[in-house]
Protein backbone atom coordinates (compact mmCIF):
# COMPACT_ATOMS: atom_id res chain seq x y z
CA UNK A 1 0.00 0.00 0.00
CA UNK A 2 1.02 3.34 -0.64
CA UNK A 3 2.78 5.60 2.64
CA UNK A 4 0.14 7.71 4.61
CA UNK A 5 1.26 11.42 4.04
CA UNK A 6 1.35 13.74 7.00
CA UNK A 7 2.27 18.01 5.56
CA UNK A 8 3.02 20.17 8.10
CA UNK A 9 2.72 23.76 7.11
CA UNK A 10 4.79 25.44 9.70
CA UNK A 11 8.34 25.00 11.50
CA UNK A 12 8.25 27.03 14.63
CA UNK A 13 8.06 26.14 18.18
CA UNK A 14 4.88 24.05 18.60
CA UNK A 15 5.49 22.37 14.59
CA UNK A 16 8.57 21.40 15.71
CA UNK A 17 7.27 19.37 19.19
CA UNK A 18 4.79 17.78 16.78
CA UNK A 19 7.57 16.53 14.89
CA UNK A 20 9.54 15.45 17.69
CA UNK A 21 5.98 13.11 18.65
CA UNK A 22 6.01 11.95 15.62
CA UNK A 23 9.49 10.71 15.22
CA UNK A 24 9.55 9.18 18.18
CA UNK A 25 6.41 7.47 16.75
CA UNK A 26 5.25 3.87 14.75
CA UNK A 27 3.52 6.20 12.49
CA UNK A 28 4.80 4.55 9.22
CA UNK A 29 3.58 7.82 7.22
CA UNK A 30 5.30 9.60 5.23
CA UNK A 31 6.13 13.73 6.70
CA UNK A 32 6.76 16.54 5.06
CA UNK A 33 7.10 20.26 6.36
CA UNK A 34 7.27 23.45 4.86
CA UNK A 35 9.09 26.43 6.66
CA UNK A 36 8.76 29.88 5.33
CA UNK A 37 11.64 31.18 7.25
CA UNK A 38 15.23 30.29 6.02
CA UNK A 39 16.43 28.10 9.12
CA UNK A 40 14.38 25.38 10.98
CA UNK A 41 12.58 25.90 14.36
CA UNK A 42 14.64 28.30 16.56
CA UNK A 43 13.39 29.71 20.57
CA UNK A 44 11.66 32.81 19.81
CA UNK A 45 10.48 32.85 23.35
CA UNK A 46 14.69 33.28 24.11
CA UNK A 47 15.03 36.26 21.30
CA UNK A 48 16.21 38.65 23.41
CA UNK A 49 19.15 36.33 23.75
CA UNK A 50 20.58 37.03 20.27
CA UNK A 51 21.69 40.50 21.28
CA UNK A 52 23.79 38.62 24.54
CA UNK A 53 25.58 36.89 22.71
CA UNK A 54 23.54 33.97 21.39
CA UNK A 55 23.93 32.58 17.66
CA UNK A 56 20.76 31.40 15.92
CA UNK A 57 22.40 27.65 16.09
CA UNK A 58 22.46 28.12 19.85
CA UNK A 59 18.42 29.13 19.67
CA UNK A 60 18.23 25.93 17.65
CA UNK A 61 15.21 23.75 18.74
CA UNK A 62 16.27 21.42 16.55
CA UNK A 63 19.27 18.34 16.92
CA UNK A 64 21.61 18.34 14.81
CA UNK A 65 20.52 15.31 12.20
CA UNK A 66 17.12 15.09 13.16
CA UNK A 67 15.35 15.73 10.12
CA UNK A 68 17.74 13.11 8.38
CA UNK A 69 17.49 10.92 11.57
CA UNK A 70 13.36 10.53 11.73
CA UNK A 71 13.69 10.59 7.45
CA UNK A 72 11.23 13.92 7.81
CA UNK A 73 11.58 16.08 4.36
CA UNK A 74 12.11 19.77 5.17
CA UNK A 75 11.65 22.26 2.67
CA UNK A 76 12.98 25.51 3.79
CA UNK A 77 12.29 29.48 2.64
CA UNK A 78 9.11 27.69 1.30
CA UNK A 79 6.15 28.79 2.02
CA UNK A 80 2.56 27.46 1.09
CA UNK A 81 0.33 29.49 -1.31
CA UNK A 82 -3.12 27.64 -1.27
CA UNK A 83 -4.50 24.18 0.05
CA UNK A 84 -6.74 22.65 -2.84
CA UNK A 85 -9.01 20.37 0.02
CA UNK A 86 -10.94 18.83 -2.76
CA UNK A 87 -7.71 16.84 -4.01
CA UNK A 88 -5.94 17.34 -0.88
CA UNK A 89 -3.11 18.92 -2.40
CA UNK A 90 -0.94 22.04 -1.07
CA UNK A 91 0.37 24.40 -3.87
CA UNK A 92 3.52 26.32 -2.68
CA UNK A 93 6.01 29.12 -3.51
CA UNK A 94 7.97 27.59 -5.91
CA UNK A 95 4.60 25.93 -7.31
CA UNK A 96 5.67 22.42 -5.80
CA UNK A 97 2.22 20.41 -5.32
CA UNK A 98 2.47 18.33 -2.39
CA UNK A 99 0.23 15.82 -1.35
CA UNK A 100 -1.98 15.05 1.61
CA UNK A 101 -3.84 12.44 3.68
CA UNK A 102 -3.61 14.50 6.72
CA UNK A 103 -2.70 18.21 7.02
CA UNK A 104 -1.64 20.23 10.14
CA UNK A 105 -1.49 23.59 9.75
CA UNK A 106 1.33 25.02 12.27
CA UNK A 107 1.49 28.58 11.18
CA UNK A 108 1.96 30.81 14.25
CA UNK A 109 0.90 34.26 14.35
CA UNK A 110 2.38 37.33 12.78
CA UNK A 111 3.22 40.98 14.25
CA UNK A 112 0.14 43.61 14.38
CA UNK A 113 1.89 46.87 13.60
CA UNK A 114 -0.90 49.19 13.88
CA UNK A 115 -1.94 51.46 10.94
CA UNK A 116 -0.27 54.28 11.49
CA UNK A 117 0.89 56.60 8.69
CA UNK A 118 4.63 56.52 8.16
CA UNK A 119 4.98 52.69 9.33
CA UNK A 120 6.81 51.66 6.74
CA UNK A 121 8.99 54.17 6.53
CA UNK A 122 12.88 52.96 6.41
CA UNK A 123 14.10 51.48 9.61
CA UNK A 124 10.72 50.91 11.32
CA UNK A 125 10.82 46.84 12.15
CA UNK A 126 8.74 43.96 13.85
CA UNK A 127 10.23 41.98 16.51
CA UNK A 128 9.19 38.46 15.31
CA UNK A 129 11.99 36.56 13.80
CA UNK A 130 15.83 36.40 13.63
CA UNK A 131 15.67 37.94 10.32
CA UNK A 132 14.25 41.18 12.23
CA UNK A 133 16.70 40.82 14.98
CA UNK A 134 19.67 40.97 12.13
CA UNK A 135 17.79 44.05 10.72
CA UNK A 136 17.64 45.54 13.85
CA UNK A 137 20.86 45.04 14.82
CA UNK A 138 22.27 46.36 11.43
CA UNK A 139 20.24 49.59 11.52
CA UNK A 140 21.50 50.22 15.33
CA UNK A 141 24.95 50.64 13.90
CA UNK A 142 24.65 53.69 12.93
CA UNK A 143 21.88 55.16 14.96
CA UNK A 144 21.56 56.88 18.45
CA UNK A 145 18.19 56.24 19.35
CA UNK A 146 15.30 54.15 19.19
CA UNK A 147 11.59 53.32 20.08
CA UNK A 148 9.17 50.62 20.59
CA UNK A 149 5.62 51.00 20.29
CA UNK A 150 4.38 48.61 22.41
CA UNK A 151 4.98 48.29 26.37
CA UNK A 152 3.78 44.37 26.86
CA UNK A 153 5.59 41.92 27.48
CA UNK A 154 7.83 41.32 24.36
CA UNK A 155 7.96 45.18 24.15
CA UNK A 156 9.78 45.44 27.01
CA UNK A 157 12.24 42.64 25.79
CA UNK A 158 12.77 44.49 22.87
CA UNK A 159 13.25 47.77 24.84
CA UNK A 160 15.99 45.75 26.62
CA UNK A 161 17.53 44.85 23.31
CA UNK A 162 17.91 48.19 22.12
CA UNK A 163 19.47 49.09 25.06
CA UNK A 164 21.94 46.54 24.67
CA UNK A 165 22.81 47.99 21.48
CA UNK A 166 23.55 50.75 23.25
CA UNK A 167 20.76 52.97 21.86
CA UNK A 168 18.64 55.78 23.93
CA UNK A 169 15.15 53.95 24.60
CA UNK A 170 11.86 54.69 24.87
CA UNK A 171 8.63 52.87 24.86
CA UNK A 172 5.34 54.11 23.86
CA UNK A 173 2.41 52.33 25.22
CA UNK A 174 -1.85 53.34 24.59
CA UNK A 175 -2.24 52.02 27.88
CA UNK A 176 -1.90 53.87 30.89
CA UNK A 177 0.80 51.52 32.63
CA UNK A 178 3.28 48.78 31.10
CA UNK A 179 1.90 44.95 30.87
CA UNK A 180 -1.40 46.62 31.45
CA UNK A 181 -2.96 43.04 30.89
CA UNK A 182 -0.88 40.88 33.00
CA UNK A 183 -0.36 43.43 36.25
CA UNK A 184 -2.32 46.44 37.69
CA UNK A 185 -1.54 50.11 38.48
CA UNK A 186 0.15 49.06 41.92
CA UNK A 187 2.29 46.47 39.68
CA UNK A 188 2.43 48.79 36.51
CA UNK A 189 4.09 51.64 39.29
CA UNK A 190 6.89 49.10 40.55
CA UNK A 191 7.16 47.77 37.01
CA UNK A 192 7.85 51.13 35.40
CA UNK A 193 10.23 52.29 38.05
CA UNK A 194 12.14 49.35 37.36
CA UNK A 195 12.19 49.67 33.44
CA UNK A 196 13.20 53.61 33.81
CA UNK A 197 16.36 52.11 36.09
CA UNK A 198 17.40 50.31 33.06
CA UNK A 199 17.38 53.56 31.61
CA UNK A 200 14.48 53.32 29.27
CA UNK A 201 12.11 56.72 29.23
CA UNK A 202 8.42 55.38 29.10
CA UNK A 203 5.84 57.10 27.76
CA UNK A 204 2.38 55.49 29.27
CA UNK A 205 -1.46 56.91 27.74
CA UNK A 206 0.17 57.52 24.44
CA UNK A 207 -1.60 56.91 20.87
CA UNK A 208 1.29 57.67 18.03
CA UNK A 209 -0.68 58.72 15.23
CA UNK A 210 2.02 59.46 12.66
CA UNK A 211 5.40 58.98 12.04
CA UNK A 212 7.36 61.71 10.02
CA UNK A 213 10.59 62.78 9.28
CA UNK A 214 12.41 63.88 12.30
CA UNK A 215 14.87 66.76 12.98
CA UNK A 216 17.45 65.49 15.47
CA UNK A 217 16.61 62.02 14.65
CA UNK A 218 15.56 59.89 11.24
CA UNK A 219 11.63 59.50 12.59
CA UNK A 220 9.21 61.72 14.62
CA UNK A 221 6.64 60.04 16.24
CA UNK A 222 3.66 62.33 16.86
CA UNK A 223 0.88 61.34 19.78
CA UNK A 224 -2.03 62.65 20.17
CA UNK A 225 -2.01 64.96 23.10
CA UNK A 226 0.64 67.17 20.47
CA UNK A 227 3.53 66.15 22.14
CA UNK A 228 6.39 63.76 20.42
CA UNK A 229 9.62 61.81 20.38
CA UNK A 230 12.61 61.28 17.96
CA UNK A 231 14.35 58.41 17.35
CA UNK A 232 16.70 56.13 14.60
CA UNK A 233 15.02 52.92 15.08
CA UNK A 234 11.28 52.27 15.30
CA UNK A 235 10.22 49.08 16.51
CA UNK A 236 6.59 47.92 16.16
CA UNK A 237 5.51 45.47 19.63
CA UNK A 238 1.93 46.01 19.54
CA UNK A 239 0.30 42.03 19.89
CA UNK A 240 0.32 39.23 17.62
CA UNK A 241 -2.63 37.75 15.81
CA UNK A 242 -3.09 34.50 14.51
CA UNK A 243 -1.71 33.22 10.81
CA UNK A 244 -5.01 32.24 9.21
CA UNK A 245 -5.16 33.31 5.93
CA UNK A 246 -4.18 30.31 4.03
CA UNK A 247 -7.44 28.39 6.63
CA UNK A 248 -10.15 31.12 5.45
CA UNK A 249 -8.76 31.18 1.42
CA UNK A 250 -9.61 27.40 1.69
CA UNK A 251 -12.82 27.95 3.84
CA UNK A 252 -12.01 26.20 7.06
CA UNK A 253 -14.01 27.55 9.81
CA UNK A 254 -12.94 30.69 11.60
CA UNK A 255 -13.86 32.56 14.73
CA UNK A 256 -15.51 35.77 14.80
CA UNK A 257 -12.49 37.32 15.51
CA UNK A 258 -9.72 35.04 13.64
CA UNK A 259 -8.37 32.34 14.26
CA UNK A 260 -8.99 28.29 12.98
CA UNK A 261 -11.81 26.80 15.06
CA UNK A 262 -10.48 23.01 16.35
CA UNK A 263 -12.01 20.75 18.37
CA UNK A 264 -10.70 18.76 21.53
CA UNK A 265 -8.73 16.66 18.96
CA UNK A 266 -7.24 19.42 17.00
CA UNK A 267 -9.31 18.78 14.03
CA UNK A 268 -10.50 21.66 12.02
CA UNK A 269 -13.84 21.91 10.17
CA UNK A 270 -12.22 19.53 7.43
CA UNK A 271 -11.33 16.35 9.35
CA UNK A 272 -8.81 16.23 7.61
CA UNK A 273 -7.14 19.24 8.22
CA UNK A 274 -5.39 19.88 12.28
CA UNK A 275 -4.60 23.08 13.60
CA UNK A 276 -2.13 23.90 16.21
CA UNK A 277 -0.20 26.10 18.49
CA UNK A 278 -0.86 30.16 18.05
CA UNK A 279 -3.04 29.72 14.93
CA UNK A 280 -5.77 27.74 16.76
CA UNK A 281 -8.74 28.69 18.17
CA UNK A 282 -10.06 25.97 21.10
CA UNK A 283 -13.34 26.63 22.68
CA UNK A 284 -13.41 30.41 21.54
CA UNK A 285 -10.02 31.01 22.89
CA UNK A 286 -6.40 31.10 21.26
CA UNK A 287 -3.85 30.12 23.86
CA UNK A 288 -0.58 29.96 22.01
CA UNK A 289 0.92 27.06 23.75
CA UNK A 290 3.00 24.30 22.96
Amino acid sequence: MTQRKILVIGNGMVGQRLLEKLAAAEHGCQVTVLCEEPRPAYDRVGLSGFFNGKTADDLSLVPEGFFDRSGIALHLSERAESINRACRIVITSSGRELAYDKLVLATGSYPFVPPIPGRERKDCFVYRTIEDLIAIRDASRNARTGVVIGGGLLGLEAAKALVDLGLETHVVEFAPRLMAVQVDDGGGRVLRRHIESLGVRVHCGKSTTAIEAGTQHQHLLRFADGESVEADVVVFSAGIRPQDALARAAGIELGPRGGIVIDDFCRTSDPDIYAIGECALWQGKLYGLV
